[in-house]
């Protein structure tokens, strides 16, 4: 697994892509109260070489009686990846050739980010839930957690270019999921039972000591104190679908960073001290991000070689923090991981 702090050089640029979605884009310093009207991270276009395989990290299997539940395991990004899913989850164990649950009792949670940016985030939801019945037929589970990707799609289908106060002038969900790699052919299958599931999707949980997020953010607190305060304030304000209210949780969650510069591990403290558990798991922040080592925009140095190079989760924070974004969408990988991690 990727280890250390991931102090790299400074990546940080302020480049305006409005209205150009091919543009290379740096990222927003963490410090910037950031608005997503401009493309987050750059979409890349993947080759991805004999070496792109999934990843699993293994864990000692806990003695007799332990563990009852089985085996617990969880998702980094897929936005719209389904083939790399599917490969991933088979490479595991977790699901078959015929891609239906193949796992027993264990455990599953996706990180969020289902969809943007890759060729089916429809298919990639379809397989979620597909997964989610099957697993709970045998004494397992599947799971997921809201992404903001997820509020983003919502608020494209709910709101569309409907005004919102973005905090830098007018935008609207619209333009912002189109920017941030909203794939037309998604919009176009999105169906009821879509919504309804992305709407009810929790933002957090605790599994086996391990505080699960999306986001790299302490945004969460503005929701609750617990665990289930935050997930019943979200789930609550999704239902008054009122699109200030959205974009304003959806620009909370975009935020990033909080545990991975110098005041990190204390970060990452305080928040488990707030929610429980000994370590958080987070997707959102690519790898390459994380260790300020930004890929060059087609993926690749001027000899053909690939720039990202994803061995598996990122251990970072004194150990308190794991980031689980291979970055799939830049010739990354996309990466299932067994919890907890060894080295």
């Amino acid at each position: 697994m990727t280890q250390g702090a991931g102090q790299g050089p400074e990546m940080w640029q302020h480049a305006s892509v409005a209205g150009d979605t091919d543009a290379p884009v740096g990222m927003p310093h963490p410090d910037d109260d950031y608005t997503p009207t401009q493309r987050d991270l750059p979409v890349i276009t993947r080759d991805p070489g004999p070496d792109a395989t999934p990843t699993l990290v293994d864990a000692p299997v806990p003695a007799a009686g332990e563990e009852a539940a089985g085996p617990l395991y969880v998702v980094g990004d897929v936005h719209g990846y389904l083939d790399e899913l599917r490969a991933a989850l088979l490479d595991v164990g977790l699901i078959d050739a015929e891609h239906h649950w193949a796992a027993g009792n264990a455990r599953l949670w996706f990180l969020g980010d289902f969809t943007d940016r890759g060729p089916d985030g429809i298919g990639v939801i379809d397989l979620v839930m597909q997964l989610s019945a099957e697993a709970a037929a045998v004494g397992g589970y599947c799971k997921a957690l809201l992404g903001n990707h997820e509020l983003l799609l919502l608020g494209a289908k709910r709101f569309a270019d409907t005004a919102v106060n973005s905090g830098a002038g007018t935008a609207s969900f619209q333009a912002a999921w189109l920017l941030n790699g909203g794939q037309r052919t998604d919009m176009e299958r999105l169906q009821e039972h879509h919504l309804q599931w992305m709407s009810r999707l929790d933002a957090m949980t605790l599994a086996d000591g391990h505080l699960l997020l999306h986001s790299d953010t302490t945004a969460y607190r503005d929701y609750g104190s617990s665990i289930t305060t935050v997930n019943d304030a979200v789930t609550e304000a999704l239902e008054r679908r009122d699109p200030d209210e959205t974009w304003d949780m959806f620009r909370k969650f975009t935020k990033r960073f909080a545990f991975r510069d110098d005041d990190g591990a204390q970060v990452a403290r305080d928040l488990l001290e707030t929610y429980g558990g000994r370590q958080v798991v987070h997707g959102h922040s690519p790898i390459p991000y994380l260790l300020g080592e930004a890929p060059a925009k087609d993926g690749a140095d001027a000899d053909g070689e690939r720039t990202v190079h994803i061995e598996g989760p990122h251990l970072y924070a004194e150990g308190l923090a794991v980031g689980m974004d291979g970055g799939v969408t830049m010739d990354g990988r996309l990466l299932v991981a067994r919890l907890p991690l060894t080295d």
